[in-house]
């Protein structure tokens, strides 16, 4: 599941202005039509996060590297889980699935009468062929079948019930004509993508790519026949773009929105969703080095942060508070083991820090800050250059660290300095932001971003998850396997409050606060966006199958 957070912000004083003259001149006229022709054929102008150069690549398997709009306007998923509902899954590609008693035999049918984008039938044999085609094959699959050309039979070795919105809902439909003779997908940038999905690629630069309706879509085209998603390397020129009409959907941090919804073009929706963390490089026996692995400096800096200061200051008390749990309160309540666990330290508590490394062998030196063996905690923390509620959140991280005697030095990186380190492994301290799951049930945060097949050793990346802290804990594992062969509440519930325990304890992902995810969009020119009363999807542009869904909603306004 993709869904990077893209809170870019620094101010460049020309961004706005060169990127102004950009989309008029691909407007071709003074409203931001299609040859002034009204607003019927205005495209739709769309900021999901990328800078610039957007890199050019479109395959559904380059989780953190891809096009945006590789997950769900192009490429989809069988079902689309609403992470703001409980209610059951919406069908895309998929009709209906049930399981086995057991859970270990899913059987999934498809609509009927589907293409993909370039004419070819859709069947079940496509479907069969994604499951069993590169990090798609579950190693406890044991056989995938098309039945007929809407059946398809998944056997595996386990129970799968709790592992349904990740089957379902994270695994995007492959083309079996096209990938059958991409034997390297690792490599494949796939720049020509034929999709299943409501929009098609038109055109691309390394500043923007265009999409465009697609006519074999299984529900007609979509109402809104173009959309532009644009790179801009700067929060303040997207706020710029918006106040002047030349964007109309984005997902950012917005410190004042009032000043951008003021003129009534525009409207705005925060849900928090998502924790921010400091992400940590955690296990040793994985090939992670530093300070940071050793659990007892984790639960130092865990205690000496100032949530609060953080919140106010970093996220214009936008945000919400983290549960150390990592469920989403309150949709997750009923699963959280503890109360004690429902929300991470609020204030800093530097004399219990203190108290804690010196526990673990830890001495304050003269200068005032904590070592052992003649080696003081020195930690590096970065954030991407321009996401700036990030980078103000690292530089108080650092000075309230500070006064509790940890030293951690936070600088910036570039976007593509961000993401390779943190795939690779080699990196001490990064803020990073953890997807919550698809459903009220935490299970594929667990598995995901916890579990051991998640993860890999420093130097490669992993393939089967986002565990990019390389934590890896025998209780978490077995209870995350245990969670994933039941529908048995009671069950699942001990499972979990054996993983709250220990994920709350070590700490590998160390929250600071649940996300402020602002969404900003043109209702004056577009009309079908969710709201309060009706949150069919989360209206982000740059989350996976979601941007897809609010895309699918939207007609041009009248």
């Amino acid at each position: 599941m993709t869904g990077r957070r893209k809170r870019l912000s620094m101010m460049f004083a020309a961004g706005a202005a060169a990127l102004a003259l950009t989309l008029t001149g691909c407007a071709g006229g003074a409203d931001g039509g299609s040859g002034g022709s009204g607003a019927s054929d205005k495209p739709l102008r769309v900021w999901s996060g990328s800078m610039t150069p957007i890199n050019n690549n479109f395959s559904p398997f380059a989780v953190d590297t891809a096009a945006h709009f590789t997950f769900g306007p192009i490429y989809e998923p069988l079902f689309f889980f609403n992470q703001l509902s409980a209610d059951p899954p919406t069908g895309l590609i998929g009709d209906k699935y049930s399981y086995s008693e057991d859970g270990t035999v899913l059987t999934i049918t498809i609509k009927a009468d589907q293409k993909w984008s370039d004419g070819t039938a859709l069947t079940a044999k496509d479907v069969a062929f994604t499951f069993g085609y590169g990090s798609n094959k579950d190693p406890e699959m044991v056989s995938v079948e098309a039945t007929d050309d809407t059946t398809v039979v998944i056997t595996y070795s386990a129970p799968k019930f709790t592992a349904a919105s990740l089957i379902l809902g994270s695994t995007w439909m492959i083309p079996e004509h096209i990938w059958k003779d991409i034997k390297d997908y690792t490599v494949e940038t796939n720049q020509k993508p034929v999709g299943s999905g409501p929009y098609v690629l038109k055109s691309f630069t390394d500043a923007a790519y265009t999409v465009e309706a697609n006519p074999n879509y299984r529900d007609g085209a979509p109402a809104v026949k173009t959309v532009q998603v644009i790179g801009i390397d700067s929060n303040q020129s997207s706020e710029d773009l918006l106040k002047t009409g030349k964007i109309d959907w984005v997902g950012q941090f917005i410190a004042n929105p009032d000043a951008i919804t003021a003129g009534g073009r525009i409207s705005t929706l925060n849900q928090q969703q998502d924790p921010t963390t400091m992400l940590t490089c955690s296990t040793v026996a994985l090939g992670c080095t530093g300070p940071q692995t050793d659990p007892a400096v984790r639960q130092a800096i865990n205690l000496a942060i100032d949530r609060g200061a953080i919140s106010d200051k970093a996220f214009a008390g936008l945000s919400g508070v983290a549960s150390p749990s990592f469920a989403l309160l309150p949709r997750d309540e009923k699963w959280l083991s503890d109360p004690a666990l429902a929300k991470s330290p609020q204030e800093a508590n530097i004399a219990e820090a203190g108290s804690t490394l010196e526990a673990a062998g830890y001495t304050k030196g003269s200068d005032g800050f904590y070592g052992k063996d003649g080696k003081a905690i020195e930690l590096d923390l970065f954030s991407p250059d321009g996401w700036t509620d990030y980078n103000d959140a690292a530089k108080l991280i650092s000075e309230q660290a500070a006064k509790a005697g940890i030293r951690i030095n936070n600088r910036t990186v570039s976007e593509a300095e961000y993401w390779t380190p943190l795939a690779n492994g080699n990196f001490q301290m990064a803020l990073y932001g953890v997807t919550q799951s698809l459903v009220a049930d935490p299970y594929s945060t667990y598995e995901r971003y916890f579990s051991t097949p998640a993860t890999a050793k420093v130097g490669s990346e992993p393939t089967k998850g986002q565990n990019y802290a390389r934590y890896t804990n025998d209780i978490v594992d077995a209870a995350v396997k245990t969670a994933s062969a039941t529908e048995d509440e009671g069950i699942k519930k001990e499972a979990y409050a054996k993983i709250q325990t220990e994920i709350a304890r070590d700490l590998p992902y160390i929250p600071v606060v649940l996300n402020a995810s602002q969404a900003f969009f043109n209702t004056k020119d577009f009309t079908g966006w969710p709201s309060e009363k009706d949150l069919y999807a989360a209206p982000l542009p740059y989350l996976s199958t979601a941007s897809a869904i609010v895309l699918t909603h939207l007609k041009p306004a009248k």
